[in-house]
Protein backbone atom coordinates (compact mmCIF):
# COMPACT_ATOMS: atom_id res chain seq x y z
CA UNK A 1 0.00 0.00 0.00
CA UNK A 2 1.28 3.93 -1.00
CA UNK A 3 2.19 5.35 2.33
CA UNK A 4 2.81 8.40 1.04
CA UNK A 5 0.34 11.43 1.34
CA UNK A 6 -2.33 11.06 -1.87
CA UNK A 7 -1.41 14.84 -3.48
CA UNK A 8 2.62 13.85 -3.35
CA UNK A 9 4.26 15.18 -6.83
CA UNK A 10 7.41 13.81 -8.43
CA UNK A 11 7.93 16.80 -10.85
CA UNK A 12 10.79 15.81 -13.66
CA UNK A 13 13.32 18.51 -15.15
CA UNK A 14 15.19 17.47 -18.47
CA UNK A 15 18.48 18.45 -19.50
CA UNK A 16 19.84 20.40 -22.84
CA UNK A 17 19.01 19.11 -26.12
CA UNK A 18 15.59 16.92 -24.47
CA UNK A 19 12.53 17.86 -23.95
CA UNK A 20 10.46 15.74 -21.46
CA UNK A 21 9.69 12.84 -23.22
CA UNK A 22 13.61 11.78 -21.77
CA UNK A 23 12.07 10.59 -18.78
CA UNK A 24 9.13 8.34 -20.37
CA UNK A 25 10.93 5.00 -18.94
CA UNK A 26 10.48 6.54 -15.55
CA UNK A 27 7.26 8.19 -15.29
CA UNK A 28 5.01 4.85 -14.95
CA UNK A 29 7.16 2.85 -12.61
CA UNK A 30 6.31 6.19 -10.47
CA UNK A 31 3.29 6.35 -11.19
CA UNK A 32 2.87 3.43 -9.76
CA UNK A 33 3.72 3.85 -6.36
CA UNK A 34 1.10 6.80 -5.96
CA UNK A 35 2.42 9.63 -7.33
CA UNK A 36 1.36 12.61 -9.53
CA UNK A 37 4.05 12.33 -11.90
CA UNK A 38 4.96 15.61 -14.07
CA UNK A 39 7.09 16.38 -16.65
CA UNK A 40 8.25 19.97 -16.29
CA UNK A 41 9.09 21.32 -20.18
CA UNK A 42 11.34 24.40 -20.32
CA UNK A 43 11.97 26.44 -23.11
CA UNK A 44 16.26 26.26 -22.73
CA UNK A 45 16.58 29.78 -23.30
CA UNK A 46 17.79 31.65 -20.22
CA UNK A 47 18.25 29.71 -16.92
CA UNK A 48 15.83 32.55 -15.78
CA UNK A 49 12.98 31.29 -18.32
CA UNK A 50 13.29 27.72 -17.26
CA UNK A 51 13.33 28.82 -13.74
CA UNK A 52 9.95 29.90 -14.64
CA UNK A 53 8.77 27.63 -16.76
CA UNK A 54 9.26 25.09 -13.67
CA UNK A 55 7.63 27.10 -11.08
CA UNK A 56 4.29 27.63 -13.74
CA UNK A 57 4.78 22.92 -13.52
CA UNK A 58 4.97 23.12 -9.77
CA UNK A 59 1.84 25.61 -9.84
CA UNK A 60 0.23 22.36 -11.05
CA UNK A 61 0.71 20.08 -8.35
CA UNK A 62 -0.93 20.71 -4.67
CA UNK A 63 1.00 18.48 -2.12
CA UNK A 64 4.89 18.01 -1.35
CA UNK A 65 7.22 17.47 -4.31
CA UNK A 66 10.50 15.93 -5.10
CA UNK A 67 12.39 17.79 -7.74
CA UNK A 68 14.57 15.66 -10.22
CA UNK A 69 16.98 16.64 -12.61
CA UNK A 70 18.61 15.55 -15.22
CA UNK A 71 22.57 17.42 -16.81
CA UNK A 72 21.40 20.92 -17.05
CA UNK A 73 18.24 20.22 -15.11
CA UNK A 74 19.82 20.28 -12.08
CA UNK A 75 20.89 23.68 -12.27
CA UNK A 76 16.88 24.54 -13.03
CA UNK A 77 15.77 22.68 -10.13
CA UNK A 78 18.09 23.78 -7.67
CA UNK A 79 17.27 27.20 -8.32
CA UNK A 80 13.71 26.78 -7.27
CA UNK A 81 11.85 28.71 -3.71
CA UNK A 82 8.64 26.36 -3.92
CA UNK A 83 8.35 25.63 -0.12
CA UNK A 84 6.41 22.70 -0.79
CA UNK A 85 9.48 21.02 -2.35
CA UNK A 86 11.05 18.55 -0.03
CA UNK A 87 14.17 17.02 -1.67
CA UNK A 88 15.79 17.39 -4.68
CA UNK A 89 17.45 14.39 -6.96
CA UNK A 90 20.42 14.54 -9.25
CA UNK A 91 20.62 12.58 -12.15
CA UNK A 92 24.17 13.74 -13.48
CA UNK A 93 23.75 16.45 -13.37
CA UNK A 94 24.83 20.45 -12.77
CA UNK A 95 24.28 21.71 -9.72
CA UNK A 96 26.13 25.71 -9.53
CA UNK A 97 26.48 27.41 -6.74
CA UNK A 98 24.93 30.98 -6.19
CA UNK A 99 26.98 33.14 -8.06
CA UNK A 100 28.21 30.21 -10.68
CA UNK A 101 27.67 29.85 -14.22
CA UNK A 102 26.34 26.59 -15.50
CA UNK A 103 29.85 26.99 -17.91
CA UNK A 104 32.05 27.17 -15.14
CA UNK A 105 30.75 23.98 -13.22
CA UNK A 106 30.62 22.07 -16.96
CA UNK A 107 34.17 23.14 -17.88
CA UNK A 108 35.46 22.47 -14.54
CA UNK A 109 37.43 19.39 -15.24
CA UNK A 110 38.73 17.92 -17.86
CA UNK A 111 36.73 16.42 -21.07
CA UNK A 112 36.10 13.16 -22.30
CA UNK A 113 38.12 12.74 -25.51
CA UNK A 114 34.14 11.76 -27.13
CA UNK A 115 32.90 14.46 -25.98
CA UNK A 116 31.82 16.73 -28.39
CA UNK A 117 32.92 20.07 -30.00
CA UNK A 118 30.40 22.80 -29.56
CA UNK A 119 29.52 25.96 -30.95
CA UNK A 120 26.97 28.76 -31.40
CA UNK A 121 25.09 29.20 -35.06
CA UNK A 122 24.37 32.61 -35.90
CA UNK A 123 21.60 32.89 -34.08
CA UNK A 124 23.05 32.04 -30.74
CA UNK A 125 21.98 28.81 -30.14
CA UNK A 126 23.86 25.63 -29.70
CA UNK A 127 22.84 21.95 -31.59
CA UNK A 128 24.31 18.65 -30.95
CA UNK A 129 25.97 17.20 -33.82
CA UNK A 130 24.54 14.04 -34.62
CA UNK A 131 27.50 11.86 -33.50
CA UNK A 132 27.42 13.03 -30.42
CA UNK A 133 24.61 11.30 -29.23
CA UNK A 134 26.05 8.21 -30.14
CA UNK A 135 29.49 9.07 -28.77
CA UNK A 136 28.91 10.70 -25.22
CA UNK A 137 25.15 11.95 -24.44
CA UNK A 138 23.95 8.18 -24.56
CA UNK A 139 26.88 6.04 -25.72
CA UNK A 140 25.45 2.91 -23.94
CA UNK A 141 22.24 3.20 -25.63
CA UNK A 142 21.06 1.59 -28.79
CA UNK A 143 21.63 3.09 -32.20
CA UNK A 144 17.62 3.40 -32.76
CA UNK A 145 17.61 5.26 -29.68
CA UNK A 146 20.46 7.60 -29.85
CA UNK A 147 19.19 8.57 -34.12
CA UNK A 148 15.77 9.60 -32.50
CA UNK A 149 17.44 11.98 -29.92
CA UNK A 150 19.20 13.42 -32.42
CA UNK A 151 16.54 13.76 -34.96
CA UNK A 152 14.41 15.28 -31.94
CA UNK A 153 16.88 17.44 -30.30
CA UNK A 154 15.90 21.24 -29.39
CA UNK A 155 18.49 23.48 -29.53
CA UNK A 156 19.97 25.74 -26.16
CA UNK A 157 20.97 28.81 -26.19
CA UNK A 158 24.76 30.33 -25.06
CA UNK A 159 22.95 32.71 -22.65
CA UNK A 160 21.79 29.75 -20.69
CA UNK A 161 24.91 28.64 -19.61
CA UNK A 162 26.08 32.47 -19.03
CA UNK A 163 23.58 33.02 -16.49
CA UNK A 164 24.95 33.27 -12.73
CA UNK A 165 22.87 31.06 -10.67
CA UNK A 166 20.74 32.12 -7.74
CA UNK A 167 21.11 31.07 -3.98
CA UNK A 168 20.91 26.79 -3.97
CA UNK A 169 17.98 24.92 -2.59
CA UNK A 170 20.51 22.37 -2.01
CA UNK A 171 21.87 24.38 0.92
CA UNK A 172 19.00 23.98 3.02
CA UNK A 173 16.77 20.80 1.61
CA UNK A 174 18.25 17.36 0.91
CA UNK A 175 19.74 15.73 -1.70
CA UNK A 176 20.57 12.68 -3.76
CA UNK A 177 22.92 12.38 -6.83
CA UNK A 178 23.45 9.76 -9.19
CA UNK A 179 27.07 10.18 -10.33
CA UNK A 180 27.67 8.73 -13.40
CA UNK A 181 30.99 6.97 -13.52
CA UNK A 182 31.11 6.92 -17.77
CA UNK A 183 29.80 9.98 -18.25
CA UNK A 184 31.54 11.73 -21.33
CA UNK A 185 29.85 15.10 -21.17
CA UNK A 186 30.12 15.81 -17.28
CA UNK A 187 33.29 14.66 -16.07
CA UNK A 188 32.83 11.95 -13.10
CA UNK A 189 35.10 14.33 -10.88
CA UNK A 190 32.74 17.33 -11.48
CA UNK A 191 29.82 14.97 -10.19
CA UNK A 192 31.91 13.93 -7.19
CA UNK A 193 32.49 17.51 -6.41
CA UNK A 194 28.72 18.79 -6.53
CA UNK A 195 27.43 16.22 -5.25
CA UNK A 196 29.95 16.58 -2.29
CA UNK A 197 29.89 20.17 -1.71
CA UNK A 198 26.18 19.88 -1.17
CA UNK A 199 26.42 17.15 1.05
CA UNK A 200 23.62 14.92 -1.13
CA UNK A 201 23.51 11.16 -0.74
CA UNK A 202 25.49 9.83 -3.50
CA UNK A 203 24.85 6.62 -5.79
CA UNK A 204 27.56 6.02 -8.07
CA UNK A 205 27.41 3.46 -11.02
CA UNK A 206 29.32 2.83 -14.04
CA UNK A 207 26.59 4.43 -15.83
CA UNK A 208 26.28 6.88 -18.80
CA UNK A 209 24.94 10.44 -19.59
CA UNK A 210 21.82 9.26 -19.88
CA UNK A 211 20.82 6.84 -17.44
CA UNK A 212 16.76 7.30 -17.76
CA UNK A 213 17.11 5.41 -20.75
CA UNK A 214 20.00 2.58 -20.22
CA UNK A 215 19.79 2.19 -16.64
CA UNK A 216 15.95 3.18 -15.32
CA UNK A 217 15.84 0.98 -12.28
CA UNK A 218 19.12 3.07 -10.97
CA UNK A 219 17.30 6.28 -11.66
CA UNK A 220 13.34 4.96 -10.29
CA UNK A 221 15.44 4.12 -7.25
CA UNK A 222 16.96 7.34 -6.68
CA UNK A 223 13.92 9.34 -6.82
CA UNK A 224 11.97 6.63 -4.73
CA UNK A 225 14.67 6.67 -1.99
CA UNK A 226 14.61 10.99 -2.10
CA UNK A 227 10.54 10.41 -1.75
CA UNK A 228 10.73 7.90 1.29
CA UNK A 229 12.71 9.89 3.23
CA UNK A 230 11.71 13.08 2.51
CA UNK A 231 8.23 13.63 2.03
CA UNK A 232 5.60 13.40 5.02
CA UNK A 233 4.33 9.86 6.12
Amino acid sequence: MNSFPQNSAIVLVHGAWADGSCWKDVVLPLERKGFEVICAPIPLTSLTDDMAALTRALERTSGPVVLAGHAYGGAVIGATREERVKSFVYIAALAPDQGETVAEVFYRDEAHPEAPKLAPDMHGFIWMPEDGFSRAVAHKASTEQTKVLAAVQRSISVQRIQEKAPASGWKTKPSWFLVAEEDRMINPKTQQFMARRMGAKIHSSRVDHSPMYTATDLVVNAILEAARESLPR
